[in-house]
């Protein structure tokens, strides 16, 4: 199937279809009666994308209120078959590998293991110290040091004097050169909880995928592309949810969307 053809079936339904714009920087996006795809996508891409956002557009049909709620996979089958959302998962990992957050993960396991690696030079000189308790020897230290400044930032620019010509450009990674009497240990606790604030960030980064890829809504979409990039390798991945599908399919639940599995996904 050709993107011109998808988009004219799409215009006959009435929606306004664009492909000139960047698409807020998505692949694609719907909102209202509008699909928007990227300018930069490339051919292969256009019809999935395509048919992504076709579905939320099919979705807010059956649930108008799905762009503010996310939508209802109870609504969506008609059933609170818990395997739905497992098996959809399935099927959305297998059409954007992002939703695993392996780069994310990998990040977060390296920030772990340096983090640990600063633990360890502190334990050398402070063998009781743990991280969850208070470092009170440093927190001594730091109070007269300009140091004290990068528990916040990784890099910090101070500026002292009245015309501002005087300034110290203090780093994360300059520690040992720009304060040469700091005891190592000391060096390290500030860039362990530099990465500590980095691990968090990244944890936040990856609850904050999972929520977006579970959405009812996304796992739906993505089901509908799985179908089409590999009908049988999506229906392995779903049997349950592929079964309910088409029992409603037939039935005319999921209105302007039979036409185009019929015509077009051959389901």
């Amino acid at each position: 199937m050709e993107a011109k053809e998808l988009i004219k079936y799409l215009k006959n339904l009435g929606i306004d279809v664009h492909t000139t714009t960047k698409a807020r920087g998505h692949h694609g996006f719907f909102l209202k009666n509008r699909i928007d795809i990227s300018k930069n996508l490339p051919e292969y891409k256009k019809v999935p994308t395509l048919i992504h956002e076709f579905a939320h557009y099919v979705h807010s049909k059956i649930e108008p209120d799905m762009p503010k709620t996310g939508g209802s996979l109870e609504v969506l089958f008609k059933t609170s078959n818990p395997t739905i959302q497992t098996e959809l998962l399935k099927v959305t990992h297998f059409v954007d590998e992002n939703s695993l957050c392996k780069n994310l993960e990998q990040h977060k396991s390296l920030i772990k293991t340096k983090i640990k690696e600063q633990e360890n030079i502190i334990k050398v000189d402070y063998p009781q110290f743990m991280r969850s308790k208070r470092f009170k020897e440093f927190e001594k230290y730091i109070k007269k040091s300009d140091a004290k400044y990068l528990l916040k930032y990784d890099r910090v620019k101070l500026i002292r004097g009245f015309w501002k010509k005087n300034s110290r450009i203090y780093t994360i990674d300059t520690i040992e050169k720009d304060f040469p009497d700091m005891p190592k240990a000391f060096a390290a606790y500030i860039r362990l909880r530099s990465y500590q604030k980095k691990q968090s960030r990244i944890s936040a980064k990856i609850n904050k995928n999972k929520k977006y890829y579970t959405k009812p809504t996304e796992l739906f979409a993505r089901f509908i592309e799985g179908l089409y990039l590999d009908k049988e390798y999506a229906q392995e991945l779903a049997p349950t949810s592929i079964k309910i599908f088409r029992e409603l399919l037939n039935e005319g639940y999921y209105k302007d969307l039979t036409t185009l599995c019929r015509t077009y996904l051959h389901i």
